[in-house]
């Protein structure tokens, strides 16, 4: 499972506080926790006005890039904001996002094309989400022929099927799960990804339902997820559950999160 570490971002009100505060030292304090709780890549996303958006991903990234080696995962609903920080990054990372909504795909894969980096592409247009499994397969045999015509490879793709809030539609697992198997099944190197809060919105107890979209999503053939690499239970639940659909050979994975105190009781409380 890819690990999008996902609490540098400006629409999280921790974070917000700390970006308006210019709080560096818990800035990388978060890239911090994310980086030692395993985490893959790390999610910066601004959430700002437009106008400030660009220099504020600057100074977020300086900052992050100081405290972790962990390529980034740049966020931003704006593509001409994504291409401009994308020489803010170090290294190699992931662009979130394109959709086929507007022309983020004319701005965003011409600046990918002749690169290594990853793209997370969402299964809407301007008509918005659509309900169907048939509709957003549409979108997504739409985005595979834009990103064909620039040679960026399945493997760097990490479409996000998207789930919309369950308390309004009973379907919102099982239209996601449909579609990450339909996708996986014509494309297997194709990674499949997701952010949880939309699913649990408006629903009390919402953690046990991200937990288990989490499950069930990963169950259908999800291997990346924007989640909180420091929720132990979620971490738990991930490693778990690729031990048990055969994606971890011998669960050596879930063995060695385990003895680094990633999942599981701290290493601190076993030694009481």
């Amino acid at each position: 499972m890819i690990i999008i570490g996902e609490k540098l971002n400006g629409s999280i009100p921790g974070m917000a506080k700390a970006i308006e505060a210019k709080d560096e030292a818990r800035i990388k304090e978060l890239a911090r926790m994310q980086t030692a709780a395993g985490a893959d890549y790390l999610d910066v996303c601004a959430s700002v006005q437009v106008d400030q958006e660009v220099d504020t991903l600057k100074w977020i990234l300086d900052l992050v890039q100081g405290a972790s080696d962990l390529p980034i995962c740049l966020d931003s609903p704006s593509a001409e904001t994504l291409v401009k920080a994308l020489p803010f990054c170090q290294r190699t990372g992931i662009v979130n996002s394109v959709s086929g909504e507007g022309n983020k795909i004319d701005l965003i894969f011409p600046a990918i094309a002749n690169t290594e980096w990853g793209c997370v592409a969402l299964l809407c247009d301007d008509r918005g989400i659509p309900k169907s499994v048939e509709q957003r397969m549409e979108i997504f045999e739409a985005i595979m022929k834009r990103a064909k015509e620039f040679n960026i490879a399945p493997s760097r793709l990490y479409i996000d099927p998207l789930v919309i809030t369950l308390s309004t539609d009973e379907t919102a697992l099982t239209v996601f799960a449909e579609c990450t198997r339909q996708i996986k099944a014509l494309y297997p190197e194709i990674h499949i990804t997701s952010g949880l809060s939309n699913i649990s919105f408006g629903l009390p107890a919402r953690k046990l339902i991200n937990m288990a979209f989490m499950v069930l999503a990963v169950g259908a053939g999800m291997d990346s997820a924007i989640v909180d690499p420091t929720n132990r239970d979620m971490l738990g639940l991930i490693y778990a559950t690729e031990a048990l659909m055969e994606r971890d050979e011998y669960c050596l994975e879930f063995i060695g999160a385990y003895k680094e105190g990633r999942i599981g009781p701290p290493l601190e409380s076993r030694k009481k």
